[in-house]
């Protein structure tokens, strides 16, 4: 029995599956979740880095100069495992933090010169990997899994 298949039959995901459908969605979803993130732990290895911490560089960068706070709620994650993420991505030279010229007790966090040449020399690689692992599916199907994504993150949102 395969890997996929023994993963399958332990959480009673696949086409098989007899479990309440979103039962199963959530199942599939955490299972997808956790192999993708494993895939892309691997790539990010070799540099000493991590999925989550790749994630936090990506928030900061499109958020511009969000507090740890921000970058927290952003994740949907607590502010000291943020916390934790950040001092090992300053370490490495990727991040920064200064103080909010506002309110001195509150930490900015912005990307490095150094964070953005790295990932200049290593996005093309990186997509065309993240393109691979969905290449089963049609552009069609990659438009409606992330509309239907999307729209169970929103209700999640909301609380």
């Amino acid at each position: 029995m395969s890997p996929r298949d023994k993963t399958g039959k332990l959480l009673g995901i696949g086409a098989e599956s007899q479990l309440e459908p979103s039962v199963r969605a959530f199942r599939t979803t955490l299972t997808l979740a956790q192999r993708l993130r494993y895939a892309m732990d691997e790539r990010l290895r070799e540099d000493g880095l991590t999925t989550q911490q790749a994630a936090l560089i990506t928030v900061v960068v499109a958020a511009g100069k969000p507090s740890l706070a921000e970058a927290a709620a952003a994740l949907g994650s607590t502010h000291q495992n943020v916390a934790q993420i950040v001092a090992a991505l300053v370490r490495k030279d990727l991040l920064q933090v200064e103080a909010d010229p506002a309110d001195k007790r509150r930490k900015l966090l912005s990307a490095t010169n150094h964070s953005a040449a790295y990932w200049k020399q290593r996005d093309q690689g990186d997509f065309a990997a993240v393109a691979d692992w969905f290449g089963d599916l049609t552009p069609a199907e990659l438009k409606t899994f992330c509309e239907l994504s999307d729209r169970v993150i929103a209700r999640l949102a909301d609380g």
